[in-house]
């Protein structure tokens, strides 16, 4: 006689990841070093080279835990392109000590987060690249009860080894709290090394230090729960849905054809020159340059979507089916291409007319790594595998991000619009007042006085001293830049 199997509903739950998975005993102390040395480094309200510090800190940590929870002979989690991506992450992070723009070193910071993400994830997960390139902030919050259940199994070790860890710790601080000051009040130079290296204590910096430490010691956990157990990796590509293709062939044939129009006019217009522009389109130049920059941005990203889906969904069991992708698909990135081009070249008409922004860079650099990542699609099509174009995508996107600051962007923008100045236009001195310490070198070379001054004096409004671990380049030498009068 059949027994009807018991409802969903009714069946057990599995136990949560965290209560099976055992905690490797290198974890916590990994994890509550690399949180100390982020509190004592981290500079949180400006960049400096102590971000770059607490990025080794927590990669060690990491690199560390996972090498010392491993059975010996056990291969480590961590390859050459896992290597790559923390090298990514931490010449980001490097940013900070030499590049001042606040705008600029969040966006490094958030780089850095997805390359370190990367980094841990190693090959690509069952799970979605938008996991893979969240998994550390993820699995810190996941990370919290496996740590807690840890740690509470590790205080009640029978052998108290938690009590003589922290019996040990307040023992060193109360030496440091007795000696060190002794030793300042002997010796001056001794007194300035320690008033450089240790700030003055208040309850806002207790609670910095409390939140940075708790923060970093929940991303090393986290890094370290999501190597004890990762996910099943995804195979090399999932398989394309098979079937009649006419329901792709149509749309992206017609999408060709309107792409190749409107190459053809620009071609037209290409060859006619900015006469033909004003008499047809009844604009100014820098009126048909903004009026066409923003869809030309929309239609990238659309069909960047719309060849993403392609490659993912449009049928590939036949040697026709294969051909008919590889021609549509390669004829609409090569379209494409030219369309990035053209809103390149309206973008940089308006800017002669209007000005350079830090904005409108940001969208030139996007619409430069559009192209890029096109061409890739491109490169994706010789043998119809695209399961490496996400992560190549995002790996351009930083890396794109890094050259830009390394450029310098402020000093850029800066020196574009001084330029645009030297031939009679006007300049925004606001707007070039608000830029951070990088662009001091360009405005102290090419402003004249007393503009020069007043100028520089709004940039350096906020300066203050920094700490060793807040230390930067180009506020360090702002700093040794005379002033004048600002009359």
């Amino acid at each position: 006689m059949a027994v009807a199997a018991p409802s969903v509903l009714l069946r057990p739950l599995p136990p949560p990841k965290s209560a099976v998975v055992p905690l490797p005993p290198a974890v916590l102390p990994a994890a509550g070093l690399a949180g100390v040395a982020a509190a004592l480094l981290l500079p949180v309200d400006r960049p400096g080279v102590g971000w770059l510090l607490s990025g080794l800190a927590v990669a060690t940590a990491v690199f560390l835990a996972d090498r010392r929870s491993r059975a010996a002979g056990e291969p480590g989690s961590f390859t050459w392109r896992s290597a790559g991506w923390a090298s990514l992450a931490l010449a980001l992070l490097a940013m900070g000590a030499v590049r001042a723009s606040g705008w600029l070193f969040v966006l490094c910071v958030l780089a850095a987060v997805v390359a370190g993400s990367l980094a841990v994830v190693g090959e690509r997960t069952v799970n979605s690249v938008l996991y893979d390139m969240l998994a550390l902030p993820v699995e810190a919050l996941r990370a919290i009860p496996w740590i807690g259940r840890g740690a509470g199994r590790f205080t009640a070790r029978r052998d108290g080894v938690a009590r003589r860890i922290a019996l040990a710790v307040l023992a060193a601080a109360a030496l440091v709290a007795v000696f060190v000051p002794l030793l300042a009040s002997a010796d001056a130079a001794f007194a300035a090394v320690v008033n450089a290296m240790v700030p003055e204590l208040s309850v806002a910096t207790l609670v910095r230090w409390c939140a940075v430490f708790a923060v970093f010691t929940s991303v090393v956990a986290g890094a370290c729960y999501f190597l004890a157990a990762p996910p099943r990796r995804a195979a090399a590509d999932r398989p394309h849905r098979s079937g009649y293709g006419l329901e792709w062939t149509v749309p992206l044939g017609v999408l060709v054809l309107v792409f190749s129009v409107f190459v053809g006019v620009r071609l037209v217009v290409l060859f006619g020159g900015t006469g033909y522009v004003l008499r047809t389109s009844g604009l100014t130049s820098a009126q048909y340059a903004r009026g066409g920059f923003w869809q030309l941005c929309a239609v990238t990203v659309l069909t960047l979507a719309i060849v993403a889906a392609a490659l993912r969904w449009a049928p590939d069991a036949t040697r026709a089916d294969r051909l008919r992708q590889r021609v549509l698909l390669g004829t609409l990135s090569a379209l494409t291409l030219v369309l990035v081009g053209s809103a390149l070249s309206r973008m940089w008409t308006y800017q002669q007319a209007y000005g350079f922004t830090v904005l409108r860079l940001l969208v030139e650099v996007c619409e430069l790594w559009f192209g890029v990542v096109f061409v890739l699609v491109g490169a994706s099509l010789v043998r119809l595998r695209s399961s490496w174009l996400p992560r190549a995508a995002i790996g351009t996107a930083a890396a794109a991000l890094l050259v830009l600051a390394l450029l310098d962007p402020e000093r850029l923008i800066a020196d574009a619009n001084l330029d645009r100045a030297a031939a009679g236009r006007p300049l925004d001195d606001g707007y070039l007042a608000g830029f951070s310490a990088d662009v001091v070198p360009v405005v102290s070379a090419r402003l004249p006085e007393p503009r020069r001054t007043c100028v520089l004096r709004q940039v350096l409004r906020h300066d203050t001293p920094d700490g060793w671990p807040a230390w930067n380049l180009s506020r360090s030498a702002a700093r040794d830049v005379p002033l004048g009068g600002c009359g």
